[in-house]
């Protein structure tokens, strides 16, 4: 029984932290368009919501502190009051002090006690003389019954529901609050009293209610006991669009669709000249119960008349995050294993064997991608949880931010979204703290006293590219080549390109400015952000015109898990390049190597493309055969090519992670376990690029 509250606890945390990104999300809309009345009932509902799921689960703090906000925009609702930024700040820092209620921070934590009743006090002077409570002398709300549905709801809890703590009265009592309500009890499965088990449940309902909310406002009403409940809910349709003559559905139909009768049955009974109800109650056909039911259904459907609505309800399963990483990492683990048979099948060469394992091959490769797609989420939630931050930021350092988003349906695997969240915020706040100018400044620039930073997504291939761009004052070359001269990053006499100057910025202790702010500094701190980004197999660049704005581009995988790769030999050892950004692989003779004078060019169909050699750069201590191949990759536009002894052919790779003593050798990122067991690296190409870029592209440009 504990182990079952414990999940209940668990579950109503989770879901109220959806209902808090939801409630955030809708204020900030709110604060853009507060005349508008959906974005009004968002937030009403998410309040509304939190209360009940409060009290439901003990969380008494939280029902109370709740209920005074969700008067105030009871008053909204109704056209009292008006929103304004006042109650906009209120409401969100009320949010914040929810969300440290759910999290454990009860009645004995004094500070948070005195916040909230601060806020409680604040909320409770917009409210009008004579609102204090609005709600209790409210009556049930008039329908706009061209705009409504009836719906058909059937609640049969399980006996056990009482066991929880839930009681199915509330439920009612909070279906009532959608609208105009008819809730028939069943009592059929009520035994004497000497077999009754007062923490046990008898009692189903037959509930009928015409609302203007959709079927998934009511079903949320269910979500804490939909696993001790058999739940249905049906539209009542009445097709007045195509005849405005037709009547109600008649009683024996009704019946038929609620399954309480046959076809059968009611054609049996029809031939009889007695009233339908009372012979099918008298055959023992149905009982009273489910005939009134039927004839409360037929009496709604004839008062209410509405137009057919036909809304398709998307059933969704709720799965602990553990669970589907675990799925995950099994997945994986039957890819290395069909990799050893499939190895093994062709080492034996037995006809049947083969055609299992191919077999076995295409049915991994459908569960791995669909275990995957299940992983795969909108980027766009991340996106919209930023407007908080931009918002307040800009409060603070007194600039006029907006924040456009774009590409919010691009998809990425989840925990890629979740470690991405802090470099995008740190990004965010160096583009408000130094980036965009104050209005004053960019109304002497000609520019709008309304700055703009947008963040967009898109896919590219295997990649998703995620890029942060604001108009701001963009960055200034000759202050961070001066820079990076006193840090002996950059040589005096050099003249690098401006690639190579933004490139700096990402270099530990690297800023331009001697201002020290609570915010950040354009640079201060982005080494961390690279270091993040390298984390996620990524790659971070910034492009930036001075006077107009700064540009960075991250370019991601879709997923950490597993990879299309292609396995290359290198002095007799297996190594992995990620497939996606491979373009081709050429051969190159030693003797046409040694023609270049050791400059690492090769002429590939007339253009001279710069090489690294593997086998040095890993220092094996021995030299390759006459003919090498070289990989050629491309990020970018930029074409790099890595010369192996071989390439063996692509490979599925399951992305395992090393162990401490080598996850910091330079140009190794994990590792992969091949077919015939032995252990493959997965080449880490970004730092290679990052090492060797500096030289590649003086050696370029000297050959153009």
């Amino acid at each position: 029984m504990e182990d079952l509250h414990q999940t209940l606890i668990e579950t109503f945390r989770s879901e109220t932290r959806e209902l808090l990104t939801e409630l955030e999300s809708a204020l900030l809309e709110l604060e853009e368009s507060p005349d508008d009345r959906e974005l009004v009932d968002r937030v009403f509902r998410a309040l509304h919501t939190i209360k009940g799921n409060g009290s439901m689960f003990g969380f008494d703090q939280i029902s109370r502190f709740t209920h005074d906000i969700e008067n105030t925009y009871e008053l909204v609702r109704d056209g009292v009051i008006s929103i304004d930024r006042d109650i906009i700040d209120l409401t969100l820092a009320s949010r914040d002090v929810i969300s440290q209620m759910m999290e454990g921070k009860g009645e004995d934590d004094p500070v948070l006690e005195r916040t909230a009743e601060k806020l409680l006090t604040a909320f409770r002077k917009i409210l009008p003389a004579d609102s204090v409570d609005p709600r209790p002398e409210k009556k049930r709300p008039v329908l706009d019954l061209s705009e409504s549905m009836t719906y058909r709801i059937r609640f049969r809890p399980y006996e056990e529901i009482l066991y929880t703590g839930s009681n199915p009265l509330l439920l009612l009592k909070e279906l009532e609050e959608l609208g105009s309500l008819i809730a028939l009890p069943n009592l059929r499965n009520l035994p004497d009293l000497k077999r009754m088990d007062p923490e046990r449940c008898y009692f189903s309902w037959d509930i009928l209610l015409t609302t203007t909310w959709s079927v998934n406002a009511i079903r949320d009403i269910f979500i804490f006991v939909e696993d001790m409940c058999d739940l249905r809910i049906d539209t009542i349709d009445e097709e007045s669009s195509v005849d405005s003559d037709a009547g109600p559905m008649r009683l024996g139909d009704i019946l038929i669709e609620r399954g309480d009768l046959t076809r059968q049955d009611l054609e049996s009974v029809l031939e009889r000249k007695r009233p339908l109800g009372e012979e099918l109650i008298a055959r023992r056909l149905v009982d009273d119960d489910a005939v009134e039911a039927a004839l409360l259904e037929q009496q709604m459907v004839r008062e209410v008349r509405s137009k057919r609505i036909r809304e398709e309800a998307v059933s969704s399963v709720r799965v602990a995050s553990e669970k589907l990483d675990n799925l995950v990492n099994l997945v994986g683990e039957l890819v290395t294993v069909q990799a050893r048979l499939s190895r093994t099948s062709m080492l034996l060469d037995d006809p049947e064997l083969l055609t299992i394992s191919e077999q076995l091959e295409m049915l991994t490769w459908e569960l791995r991608d669909d275990a995957f797609s299940i992983r795969m989420i909108p980027i766009g939630a991340s996106f919209n949880s930023l407007r908080r931050i931009v918002r307040d930021l800009a409060a603070e350092m007194g600039r006029q931010v907006e924040l456009v988003t774009e590409g919010g349906d691009t998809e990425l695997d989840k925990t890629i979204i979740e470690r991405l969240r802090d470099p995008l915020v740190h990004l965010i706040r160096n583009a408000i703290d130094h980036g965009i100018e104050p209005p004053e400044e960019r109304e002497s620039a000609g520019k709008a006293k309304m700055g703009t930073i947008t963040i967009s997504a898109s896919q590219a291939g295997a990649d998703v590219i995620i890029r942060v761009s604001d108009d701001g004052r963009g960055m200034d070359m000759d202050a961070i080549r001066k820079k990076g001269i006193s840090m002996g990053l950059v040589h005096p006499e050099s003249n690098p390109d401006p690639k190579e100057l933004y490139a700096l910025v990402f270099e530990p202790a690297f800023s331009t400015t001697e201002r020290v702010t609570s915010i950040s500094g354009r640079g201060v701190g982005l080494d961390v952000v690279r270091k993040q980004v390298d984390a996620l197999r990524g790659l971070i660049e910034v492009d930036s015109l001075p006077g107009h704005g700064t540009d960075i581009i991250i370019r991601l995988p879709l997923t950490l898990a597993i990879i299309e790769g292609l396995q290359v030999d290198i002095a007799g050892d297996n190594y992995i390049f990620p497939l996606s950004i491979v373009e081709e692989c050429v051969e190159l003779k030693k003797e046409v190597a040694n023609t270049v004078k050791g400059r690492n060019l090769a002429n590939v169909r007339g253009e001279l493309i710069p090489y690294i050699n593997l086998r040095e750069w890993f220092e094996t201590g021995s030299e390759g055969s006459d003919i090498q191949q070289i990989v050629i990759t491309n990020r970018d536009g930029n074409r790099i090519g890595f010369v192996v002894d071989y390439v063996v052919g692509e490979h599925q790779t399951v992305i395992k992670s090393l162990g401490k003593v080598y996850r910091k050798v330079d140009g190794i990122s994990g590792a992969t376990i091949l077919g015939d067991g032995t252990v493959a690296l997965i080449l880490d190409l970004s730092s290679i690029f990052r090492k060797m870029e500096a030289g590649i592209s003086k050696e370029h440009k000297a050959a153009q």
